[in-house]
């Protein structure tokens, strides 16, 4: 290194080794520095100086390999042999987590003399950093130069990542720093976890593991196995080319991972023992688990900051911050493991990710099956679960639109016998009806509504109420079949007895929630130490009094929990807001219903006769249209409001906060989109109340009335509009293009920060930094929220719109490759977290279940006239027919009992003058003693309609259990392999014990031989026979 620029730092950095220009900071800071150097040097004693100089020239310190490695990757060009990016620069140790930060690289001739200076003082306050000066504070950078402005916060951070690094080394974790990077001012630390932190953490996180001993599954026998063979010959086109997906005969015996057993395991080849999904795991979980207590400048809030000094320092001791803490406060940007490689190419290595990618996550593929244990081995068991449920429900889904089709072709086909229609689109009737609104609307002709009336027979037909319960009992029959799935899969999966395990990861507390703790603990110790001040205190007791006082800084938040008290505000907050969301979606809906009125006498004003006969179509599609607008916006707000009302309530664990979000998001979301089909369907045409004494809003919007076929078919194209716009708009283009835009924005930013050469380097960059420009993993919540509003849209109201399973299943066809390409493409890497169920949305998808139960009773009683058919036709039909039935349902009125202003402007638009108009309602005609008042026709229907909710709901839940107890939850051949393996798992045992004692044996018979001779009074035999003639002393 003779000759060079850097030969006066490198003198002086060596200096400081050997004593001559020493750290600031006093003999003790010096010590500091030597034994620091004698720990982490890798040299010997004479080359040691080499060594920190060039560590101390890029900021780092290098580490003995027992404790792990920080190495600095300084040469731009990507080595072959780490396979740009998935090795350590050795090529040999496998990247199994990235951590990634920015830095702010100095510019000009100073940086590397400040970044010399900041390393020594790193050095120098490893051991006890609180005590030394502040940076820039310690001496000069280079003689006779001002030091530059120091960023307190950036050093912050850095000295925050240097603790936890460190912490992550002594945790026995390997680590390589690069910071010359095709990305400018992001820094990345790569991250291995050798093969014993791997069995310590594998042994400590219960991971079961596959061993040595193989078993045969039992195989069906007979007629069933032929079947089965047959099934699997002709739905072999339809598999996925994926060895995992292929039909197992055999099966590994899983255990529990133990070091002191790893006899049993198949360890032949270590680097593939653990996959890459179940190292990331484990390394994730020690990221979680190490902190970083200390900090150069406190980045906390509050009054310990501004008031209390000693506070301060309590605050620097007793804070904690894991890998979650630290992302949230900036230490580092960014935490993920890494993808196996690229998916894409022609010189592409085959990998996972490429498999996936070509027989999973092409849109070629979507006839096929989903490799799920690909998915699993690739993403984890809460991701594969995901796509398993997904696959079931949209089998599952296959049926039902057979059904619905045939319910729909049915109505389609008796169409022209429908009596009751034929008597509206009858002319000769000659039926006038009452006007729509007051004033500007004028009479009309029932035959106008000939169109309707039809459409309407396509849905409110004998055959949607056998599919109402149909799709009853199918969704029972769907939650049952999913359950035996998921026990195939937790077989599969070895994830039978799992509860342990995850009781144990559910009591973890949460950052936050630590935080909280903390900050409450503080308050309570300033309040003590105020307390304290007043109080005199003895000399004598004084040394005692500062233990006591230490003592409580390593336990200030043992004993401290969070109360209801604490929560209260929060709690408050949420029911505030709540309630308030609830109101401005209720709100909405009057909007838009205002909006109908308004538009539909507005359009009745209108001097084209095509306008005014099609104002109902055109006034329901725009309200629907402007109604599907305002729950998509509104779903993205109720997200954000939902996520933010969890996060002030400081759940303690992170089972406890997703299921408090889902629980918020769901039910704001819930309301927003159904709110506008739930007026359609039970309270339109309600509260109209009748020609002459009508229900007006705000005293001048009269309330709107149903079609007279009856609000059933408004009801449909309101469903089908917002469930087709809210799959194609909200689900597919969103999903689509959102990702999009975000990766686009950000490959813009970083090639505006990255210097001019960028695109030199694109096709070298290492995959930690393709990784990086792609999205980050938000959870599967936004998946399964929109997946179960779908369900919700596909039993709920299905008895209005038999086509639903139809198009759920078209879309969910697009969805499962949609989600595929996502995840394998856009996506970041998610940590593979371990799950046996779907958790609370199984919950949700039975509540919601029921629930249909009760909506499609109310639905066929309230909302469809198939109760006053029936009623009318054993109760008042002459002939036994449907012959009178529409002009049974209306009532007539006497146009002379308007109220004032109300009565049309031209009464003379039909061409003659009308005395008496009808309107659909059970009343007493004009000319009764008790005119206009509530007939018994409307009693008797009435009655009819809730006996039928009571028989329908009562019958068809009943039916619903008895499906539940039919079919068991658990496969009988899959309870029978699980105690097979508890079996094999005991004889595999019973018989390694037994060989611990044949081996126990067999040394104690070869001792007791090597005994015989000295029994036998053999001197030459007998070891001390030499020394003691005659035997033993």
């Amino acid at each position: 290194m003779e000759g060079t620029p850097l030969d006066p730092l490198l003198a002086k950095a060596a200096g400081a080794v050997d004593g001559e220009g020493a750290p600031p900071g006093g003999p003790g800071a010096q010590a500091a520095a030597m034994r620091v150097n004698e720990k982490y040097s890798t040299l010997p004693a004479e080359d040691r100086s080499v060594h920190i100089i060039n560590i101390c020239a890029i900021e780092d310190i290098g580490y003995l390999p027992s404790e792990g490695t920080l190495l600095n990757s300084l040469s731009v060009d990507p080595d072959a042999e780490c396979k740009y990016g998935l090795y350590f620069r050795d090529g040999k140790r496998k990247v199994d987590y990235i951590l990634v930060y920015h830095h702010k690289r100095p510019s000009g001739s100073r940086p590397l003399a400040r970044r010399l200076q900041h390393a020594d003082a790193a050095l120098a306050a490893r051991p006890g950093r609180q005590d030394q000066p502040l940076p820039g504070k310690g001496g000069p950078v280079g003689a006779g130069e001002p030091e530059p402005p120091m960023d307190y916060h950036e050093d912050d951070k850095r000295f925050r990542r240097e603790e936890y690094e460190g912490n992550l080394l002594e945790a026995g974790l390997e680590l390589e720093r690069d910071e010359d990077t095709k990305i400018h001012g992001v820094g990345f630390v790569k991250i291995h976890a050798p093969w014993n932190v791997l069995c310590r953490e594998a042994e400590f996180l219960k991971l079961k593991m596959p061993t040595k001993k193989v078993y045969h599954i039992n195989e069906t026998r007979g007629l069933l196995k032929k079947i089965s063979s047959v099934l699997q010959k002709i739905t072999d086109p339809i598999q996925p080319k994926v060895a995992e997906h292929r039909p197992q005969t055999t099966k590994r015996l899983s255990y529990p991972f133990s070091r002191e057993k790893q006899h049993l395991f198949d360890l032949s080849d270590k680097d593939s023992f653990f996959d890459s999904k179940t190292r990331s795991t484990i390394v994730y979980e020690i990221l979680k688990r190490t902190t970083c207590t200390k900090a150069k400048y406190s980045m906390g809030q509050g009054e310990g900051r501004k008031k209390d000094p000693a506070l301060l320092s309590k605050r620097r001791k007793c804070d904690e911050y894991g890998i979650t803490s630290l992302l949230a406060n900036g230490v580092y940007s960014a935490a993920y493991p890494l993808h196996d490689g690229d998916y894409e190419g022609e010189n592409v290595e085959f990998n996972d990710r490429k498999l996936l990618y070509e027989e999973w996550a092409s849109y070629g593929v979507f006839y096929k099956y989903q490799p799920i244990d690909l998915v699993r081995k690739y993403f984890g068991e809460k991701i594969g679960l995901y796509f398993a449920w997904l696959g079931v429900y949209t089998q599952m889904l296959i049926p039902a639109s057979v059904v619905g089709i045939i319910v729909f072709l049915y109505g389609c086909a008796t169409v022209d016998e429908n009596i009751p229609s034929m008597e509206m689109c009858d002319q000769r009737h000659n039926i006038t009806m009452c006007p729509l609104c007051d004033k500007t609307c004028s009479y009309w002709k029932m035959s106008s509504a000939c169109a309707t009336a039809r459409a309407s027979h396509l849905f409110d037909n004998p055959a949607t109420v056998f599919f109402s319960v149909f799709m009853a009992l199918w969704a029972a029959t769907f939650m049952e079949h999913w359950k035996r799935k998921q026990m195939r899969l937790n077989y599969r999966w070895d994830l039978t007895g799992f509860e342990e395990e995850e009781e144990a990861v559910k009591d973890h507390p949460r950052a936050e929630y630590e935080a909280r703790v903390l900050e409450k603990s503080l308050r309570k110790e300033s309040k003590s130490k105020e307390k304290r001040r007043h109080i005199p205190e003895e000399s004598t007791n004084k040394w005692k009094q500062r233990v006591k006082t230490a003592m409580a800084g390593v336990k200030l938040t043992d004993k401290v929990k969070l109360t209801w008290r604490d929560r209260f505000p929060a709690y408050f907050t949420n029911l505030v807001s709540i309630v308030f969301m609830i109101a401005v979606t209720f709100a909405i809906v009057l909007g838009v219903i205002i909006y109908r009125i308004s538009t539909a006498a507005a359009l009745a004003m209108n001097s084209s006769p095509s306008v005014r006969s099609n104002i109902r179509v055109t006034v329901t599609a725009t309200a629907v249209i402007i109604n599907l607008v305002v729950i998509i916006l509104l779903d993205e707000v109720y997200g954000c409001i939902a996520r933010w009302l969890t996060k002030i309530e400081v759940p303690k664990t992170e089972k406890s906060f997703e299921e408090r979000l889902i629980f918020k998001a769901f039910l704001l979301k819930f309301v927003n989109s159904y709110t506008p089909i739930f007026y359609v369907a039970f309270f339109k045409g309600r509260f109209v109340g009748r020609p002459g004494d009508y229900v007006y809003i705000f005293r001048s919007f009269r309330m709107e009335e149903c079609a007279p076929g009856g609000c059933l078919m408004e009801l449909c194209i309101q469903l089908s509009i917002i469930m087709l716009g809210k799959q194609l708009i909200q689900n597919n283009l969103f999903e689509i293009g959102i990702p999009k835009m975000k990766k686009l924005i950000r490959s813009l930013r970083l090639r505006h920060r990255s210097p001019p050469d960028h695109d030199e380097y694109v096709k070298r960059k290492q995959r930690y930094e393709v990784d990086y420009t792609l999205e980050p993993f938000a959870g599967l919540t936004p998946e399964y929220m929109e997946m179960i509003i779908q369900f919700g849209f596909v039993t709920l109201f299905v008895a209005s719109f038999p086509l639903a399973p139809l198009f759920a299943l078209l879309n969910n066809i697009i969805e499962i490759r949609l989600d595929a390409k996502k995840f394998v493409t856009e996506l970041r890497r998610p940590v593979a977290v371990r799950a046996k169920d779907i958790g609370i949305w199984y919950n949700i998808l039975r509540g919601v279940g029921k629930l249909a139960v009760i909506i499609n009773a109310f639905v066929i009683s309230f909302t469809s006239d198939f109760i006053p058919r029936l009623v009318y036709l054993y109760m008042y039909s002459e002939n036994g027919t449907m012959h009178g039935f529409v002009n049974h349902t209306l009532s007539s009125f006497n146009v002379s009992d308007f109220q004032n202003g109300t009565a049309p402007n031209d009464p003379l638009d039909l061409g003659y003058e009308v005395q008496i108009c009808r309107y659909k309602d059970y009343r007493e005609p004009p000319w009764s003693e008790h005119k206009y008042d509530i007939s018994k026709d409307f009693w008797a229907v009435l009655a009819a309609r809730l006996a039928f909710v009571i028989v329908f709901q009562n019958l068809v839940m009943f039916m619903s259990d008895f499906v539940d107890w039919v079919i068991p939850d658990i496969p009988k051949d899959i309870s029978q392999q699980i105690h097979k393996e508890k079996v094999l798992m005991v004889e595999l045992f019973m018989r390694e014990e037994q060989g611990k004692q044949q081996l126990l044996d067999t040394w104690m018979e070869k001792d007791r031989k090597k005994d015989e001779p000295c029994n036998n009074h053999n001197p030459k035999a007998c070891p001390d026979s030499a020394e003691y003639p005659g035997g033993a002393l």
